[in-house]
């Protein structure tokens, strides 16, 4: 079977395990039905995720004029603290930024090699996660807002990560951590205008991912250096491909590449 479309970050679903879906414009791919099966993936073309031109990916799936021009690739997506829909400044488009950072936003501690902090929509939980590739994770407070959740996120991360060892998460070498007593721990170093967000008593949400065999050592496949890679698919967690080979292959991290995907 040969499918072909361009690559967007895999839908999930949570379950035990965790339900992968691979969106293309005619095809909806269950990635768990692949599981120790042949795929190859092959490089056709570039297609931005914007203006769908087949113009070179920057990032985020986007071609350089649209991640430098379009509201969805504002600097405050990845830097949370940087918001100000709620001050009524624009950054690039005040209605969009309005509709996203003007809603509830949970800072969460995730174990997925370390303990780090982080932030989400709260309609993003627990997709934010599963994305990350945790294996366990916690709710740490509610902010009514983007801004009021990065600066919390700011000043804690003088204390815990803010980063992920992708390696090490797709190894599956976690340390040792409890996640409740670490943010109990943390609760005195949240900034005063968040303190009345603070989430007591809330439960540590176990993930359970959909992998046969973790890999040894990581080779990560670029498929714009080698066009045509072909392997048996042996997990899927976060949003990388697991393959017998310890290939790896970040779906997110190729959004806006076109490709054919055969099984079999």
């Amino acid at each position: 079977m040969m499918y072909k479309g361009v690559l967007t970050k895999m839908q999930t679903e949570f379950g035990n395990p965790i339900q992968y879906y691979l969106n293309f414009e005619d095809d909806f791919l269950n990635m768990n039905q692949l599981l120790d099966k042949k795929m190859s993936l092959t490089f056709e073309k570039f297609e931005c995720l914007n203006c769908h031109l087949d113009k070179e990916i920057y990032r985020q799936g986007f071609c350089k004029s649209c991640f430098f021009e379009i509201p969805t690739a504002g600097d405050w997506i990845m830097r949370p603290e940087l918001s100000t829909a709620h001050l009524g400044i624009e950054d690039r488009d005040l209605e969009y930024e309005k509709q996203v950072q003007l809603q509830p936003h949970i800072v969460y501690l995730a174990l997925s090699s370390e303990i780090k902090v982080g932030v989400t929509r709260k309609r993003q939980v627990p997709t934010r996660w599963i994305d990350q590739g945790a294996v366990k994770a916690v709710e740490i407070l509610e902010a009514p807002n983007r801004y009021i959740a990065g600066i919390t996120e700011v000043a804690l991360k003088a204390h815990v990560s803010d980063k992920t060892n992708w390696r090490k998460m797709l190894q599956n070498l976690n340390e040792e951590a409890d996640l409740v007593a670490k943010k109990e721990e943390l609760k005195e170093f949240i900034p005063d205008e968040a303190k009345d967000y603070y989430l007591p008593n809330r439960e540590v949400v176990e993930l359970d991912f959909p992998v046969l065999s973790y890999p040894e050592k990581i080779k990560s496949l670029n498929l714009l250096k080698t066009p045509t890679y072909e392997g048996i698919l042996k997990g899927i967690k976060g949003q990388y491909l697991i393959f017998e080979d310890n290939t790896v292959f970040n779906i997110r991290g190729n959004e806006g590449l076109v490709v054919s995907l055969g099984i079999g």
